[in-house]
């Protein structure tokens, strides 16, 4: 998240990434040899051993291998092998200190699927990094099978009903029936491997610093040994579950194309849910759930842009807002002593300095000293939560005006808005800078192009305590504000209906007013994760909401001959309280 327009870019970045054989359509699925996995089922040649001779020994030498580079024991599946190879997915990673091949390393956890169906004795393993599961299958079975996918968990055949279970893959009866002319058993693998967060099995749709990654960084196998199946007729379904889908991400299903040495999602399609997505595809593979950026390179330029050209839009309309509160104040001896004008100047002052601390942090982009980015990061954040706080603290005048009415006399009114409203946020800032969380950050496209660089959050934790959690709690705030008002308004006019015609759009166009002083076009950062149009809607309207603010003032305190206000809805805001300072 960033700021008013141009921060609408990074609340949006923020708020806060195979192709299979033909078949046969007649004959089912098609049962065909894997030429390049036949090295699983030979002898891997072991290259000669130099030796010394000295008098009648023989002294063998042999230089310490690197498990990384996936050699010379690619079929080698023991309890040591297994541990040793597992190390790797945490060593090969981008500051590696030895060379890592990740083709061998791959390749060998693919034909382990194969190994463990058709040569090993084990029917489970439950280790820290892999659940397996081997299972003989009559072809002749009358209903689908369903296996639950629980890491912790000896993975076992579940009933259809079973809820224990969210995690869980489902297997068609027809699959198994395609191959019944065959054979009457086939033996099922089913495998669940934590890949960690090195660079095994992340390809180059993964392998970059955009927070593209594989969910839980689990994938998935399944595999009938020998048997390549493909073009299944009815699709396998993969149940991933989840706490939440992050703004901004897409999750999609797909699978490890060996030929590619790449994530594919070429005959799988996705079904988002809540809680859970399912995954459907045609074919037996290792599968896994991905999360990736929504926004391409294009779409983040053309967010940028309007988001800047909206920021300077709003920088003059805000500035004209408080020049124009300066001359009535002057002018007209009322206003020395309401709080309602007093309070919109607040906000827009916060709003003008949030987008100049924008620009000045983006036009300076890393450049000078760790302190200097250090301070640009931390004031950035400051104005932010300036404007945040202002917005709430109009909700908060809004219901003493509207709802409560009676007994909202406080002495020194406006002088302890202004603590909350610079204060508070300025104690934020000290514990986020106590925390060191500032520092240098970058927004990247798809294709790991660097779109924007500027100071601001290191440390996602507090990225999303101090910014994310502060919007959501000022949002839901203004929002229950901004619903009593709207039952308010629209009972007065219902009331008055035969009085006034025009009654019912002065009420329309009087909570758009107020839906921009308390923030409420920030609220669509929360439909940023449905795609690209709703990112423009929420870049376009935050960044015009000076031009708002500006329009809302004029509309209430521009001088006129004749003052008629309705009864309190166009001109609702225009009640005021008096301070006693």
């Amino acid at each position: 998240m960033v700021a008013p327009r141009a921060l609408g870019v990074l609340l949006l970045l923020h708020l806060a990434p195979g192709t299979c054989q033909e078949l046969h359509k007649s004959e089912g699925p098609e049962i065909s040899r894997r030429a390049r996995r036949e090295a699983l089922f030979t002898p891997a040649e072991v290259p000669p051993v130099p030796s010394t001779r000295k008098g009648d020994s023989t002294l063998r030498q042999e230089k310490p291998r690197n498990v990384c580079q996936g050699l010379p024991d690619m079929n080698h599946y023991e309890d040591f092998d297994l541990n040793r190879t597992a190390d790797c997915f945490s060593k090969c990673t981008q500051s590696q200190k030895e060379p890592c091949h990740l083709g061998n390393l791959q390749r060998y956890w693919l034909n382990f699927e194969n190994y463990l169906v058709e040569k090993s004795q084990m029917d489970t393993l439950n280790t820290s990094f892999l659940t397996a599961r081997v299972r003989s299958i009559n072809t002749s079975v009358s209903e689908d099978l369903y296996f639950s996918l629980t890491p912790s968990q000896i993975l076992k055949q579940v009933t259809k009903d079973d809820h224990q279970h969210p995690d869980r893959v489902r297997l068609p009866k027809s699959l198994f029936r395609s191959l019944k002319s065959g054979r009457p058993i086939v033996r099922l693998g089913i495998i669940i491997l934590d890949i960690g967060l090195g660079n095994v099995f992340k390809g180059s749709l993964l392998n970059r610093e955009d927070g593209s990654s594989v969910l839980n960084n689990r994938m998935v196998g399944l595999t009938l040994g020998r048997i390549n199946v493909i073009k299944m007729a009815e699709p396998l379904e993969i149940t991933f579950s989840h706490q939440y889908q992050l703004p901004n991400m897409s999750l999609s299903c797909e699978f490890w194309d060996e030929t590619k040495g790449d994530w594919s999602s070429k005959g799988c399609s996705t079904e988002v849910g809540v809680h859970r997505t399912v995954c459907r595809c045609d074919h037996l593979t290792f599968f896994a759930l991905l999360l990736r950026p929504i926004l391409d390179e294009a779409t983040v330029k053309a967010l940028i842009h309007i988001s800047q050209a909206g920021c300077g839009t709003s920088m003059i309309f805000l500035a004209f807002t408080i020049v124009l509160y300066a001359v009535l104040r002057f002018s007209r001896q009322r206003f020395k002593s309401e709080d309602a004008p007093k309070i919109h100047v607040a906000l827009s002052i916060s709003l003008f300095l949030l987008n100049l601390a924008f620009f000045i942090n983006v036009g300076q982009r890393l450049k000078g000293s760790d302190a200097a980015c250090w301070a640009r990061g931390a004031v950035f954040h400051y104005f932010l939560l300036c404007a945040f706080t202002w917005m709430s603290l109009e909700a908060f005048h809004l219901y003493l005006l509207v709802i409560k009415v009676f007994n909202t006399y406080f002495g020194h009114y406006f002088l302890k808005l202004s603590l909350v409203g610079w204060v508070l946020p300025a104690l934020v800032v000290i514990g986020t800078g106590i925390a060191n969380s500032y520092g240098p950050y970058s927004i990247r496209d798809e294709k790991n192009v660097t779109t924007l660089e500027l100071c601001w959050f290191r440390e996602n934790t507090a990225l999303y305590v101090t910014v994310h959690g502060y919007f959501l709690i000022v949002f839901l705030f203004s929002a229950v504000i901004l619903s009593l008002v709207s039952w308010k308004i629209f009972t007065l006019s219902s009331a008055t209906a035969g009085k006034e015609k025009a009654q019912h759009w002065k009420g329309v166009l009087t909570l758009l007013g107020l839906s921009c002083l308390v923030g409420m076009p920030w609220g669509l950062a929360l439909l940023t994760s449905l795609g690209p149009f709703t990112a423009y809607v929420f870049a376009l309207f935050t960044s015009l909401q000076g031009v708002f603010i500006f329009c809302w003032f004029i509309v209430l305190y521009w001088p006129r001959q004749s003052t008629v206000t309705s009864s309190g809805t166009a001109r609702i805001d225009h009640a005021h309280t008096v301070s006693h300072e």
